[in-house]
């Protein structure tokens, strides 16, 4: 039976650390900066142990009824944690005090678990032999779920199974002590009491899409006709009538109604001002979108598609609705998509390239603030062809205009010559790019047939900023500082205040 119990610390120590892992990846999906996020949940989270394991000195008694009391309980609100999160993300006003509450609660059972199973193997051996024991497996069970999370977990499972399946496991430790230990006070309610955890818990898991789908109803304009959690994100997409969205970690890519105009303003400044460009490198844009537009013209040989998540590329180049949008450009045979971080892959090319199309996520966290840092920029300016051009979307100018003129700052640093514009997106209002090249950039005056926004009328307005957009003195954003981001969350913050 020492044995079990040594099994049972493993269990404690791996479903704790997946309960905290799922409440850092879903506050990262819902609120942004995976920083932050983890870091302060990691936090709460530890201080919450700590607060259960000091509370833990105030159980004198039926330390093993209370250590089966706590498995259940822990199992059934760690186990519904994601799920209700999720629910109640629209539905509350202070989602934060939401989450942290139930973070700290979890983390309260959990702290009370590992002193609780040391007084109860107490006796059973010597004191250096049991914590040596104890502590071992508590260990081991925290490298099991910090590998199985990302590797397995979150990829098959998603957040809201992954949270229901540990809570099963939680439960099955109790009921299995309940049957191996007949003395249990009040067995019989204890196992009751497990019984109906267990099926609510199983039935969870078994309904868990069925669960995000109704958080991600209640979150989404429309419905969601696609929805699953990545190794890196989570992607929704919806249909409103005939407007179909894409939604990353909550925040929206694109609406099809006006998603035109965002990607001709992103390409055809650029493609339209070059002598008959050839090779084309994209990164992000694992849309097509920004694809699409590139392959309007007949001079292009080679476009290298970078983007992280190969979910994405499948999405968009297997999905008929989706081909339909980006008109197929992911299945062209000009095309070479690599999936893999853009900072790491662009650190490694050995190509220069005609034009480069930077079409990442805002920078709302570090992990793609680096993606606009001096170093990814000096790194840029190595693969760009003499004559060739790069343009980067760099936020709203309007809502963020220190984000905005930081890109720019940070692109000069790198000893690029650069033109900063903005185009109107009704979806996102005012958006702004800069191109950067190694000559002062000429807007052209002769543009493809059939596009709907772009025109040589138009693009004269577009690189005229008013005064509540005008340039602003800004920091250069480096890696060790990642100022941008701090710019990003600053500005959309009190926009979304007001």
């Amino acid at each position: 039976m020492s044995t079990f119990y040594l099994f049972s610390a493993l269990v404690v120590a791996t479903c704790g650390l997946v309960y905290e892992l799922v409440a850092g990846t879903l506050a990262s999906y819902l609120l942004g900066d995976s920083v932050t996020q983890f870091s302060t949940i990691i936090g709460a989270y530890l201080f919450a142990m700590g607060i259960g394991s000091w509370l833990s000195r105030y159980v004198h008694e039926q330390l093993l009824e209370t250590f089966v009391r706590v498995e259940i309980i822990v199992g059934a609100i760690g186990g519904a944690s994601a799920a209700l999160l999720f629910l109640l993300f629209s539905e509350v006003q202070h989602f934060r005090v939401a989450l942290y509450s139930i973070v700290g609660l979890i983390g309260m059972l959990v702290g009370l678990e590992i002193p609780i199973l040391l007084r109860i193997l107490e006796g059973k051996f010597e004191l250096r032999d049991l914590v040596s024991r104890v502590f071992a497996a508590d260990y081991v069970g925290a490298l099991l779920a910090s590998l199985l999370f990302p590797l397995l977990l979150v990829p098959h499972l998603g957040l809201i199974r992954t949270s229901f399946l540990f809570g099963i496991f939680n439960v099955i430790v109790a009921l299995i002590l309940l049957v191996k230990q007949p003395q249990i006070r009040n067995i019989t309610a204890h196992r009751a009491f497990a019984v109906v955890t267990l099926i609510i818990l199983v039935c969870g898991f078994a309904y868990g899409d069925q669960l995000m789908s109704l958080s991600e109803q209640s979150q989404y304009p429309g419905k969601a006709i696609f929805s699953r959690s990545t190794p890196y994100q989570r992607l929704v997409v919806t249909r409103q009538g005939d407007d179909i969205r894409l939604f990353l970690n909550g925040n929206l890519q694109f609406s099809s109604r006006d998603e035109y105009r965002y990607h001709e303003a992103l390409v055809h400044p650029v493609m339209a001002a070059l002598l008959e460009p050839k090779n084309i490198l994209v990164l992000g844009g694992g849309d097509g979108l920004a694809v699409r537009e590139i392959l309007k013209y007949p001079s292009v040989q080679s476009i290298t598609l970078v983007d992280l998540d190969p979910e994405m590329i499948a999405l968009f180049s297997q999905t008929p609705t989706l081909q339909q949008l980006n008109d197929h450009s992911l299945n062209s045979s000009k095309v070479h998509v690599i999936n893999g971080d853009a900072f790491v892959w662009l650190r490694q090319a050995t190509q220069q390239y005609d034009a480069i199309f930077v079409d990442f996520p805002d920078p709302s966290n570090y992990s793609i603030g680096k993606l606009y840092s001096l170093t990814f920029y000096q790194r840029l300016n190595e693969v760009l062809a003499p004559n060739g051009l790069a343009v980067i979307q760099s936020t709203s100018p309007y809502v963020a205009p220190m984000a905005f003129w930081c890109v720019d700052t940070t692109l000069r640093a790198a000893g690029l010559d650069t033109a900063a514009y903005h185009a109107f997106v009704p979806s996102f209002g005012e958006w702004g790019f800069v191109i950067a090249g190694h000559q002062t950039y000429q807007p052209p005056e002769v543009f493809p047939q059939g596009l709907r926004f772009m025109t040589a009328e138009v693009i004269k307005q577009l690189f005229a900023f008013p005064a509540d957009m005008a340039r602003r003195h800004t920091d250069i954003n480096r890696l060790d500082n990642q100022v941008l981001v701090h710019y990003f969350e600053q500005e959309w913050s009190h926009y979304l205040a007001e």
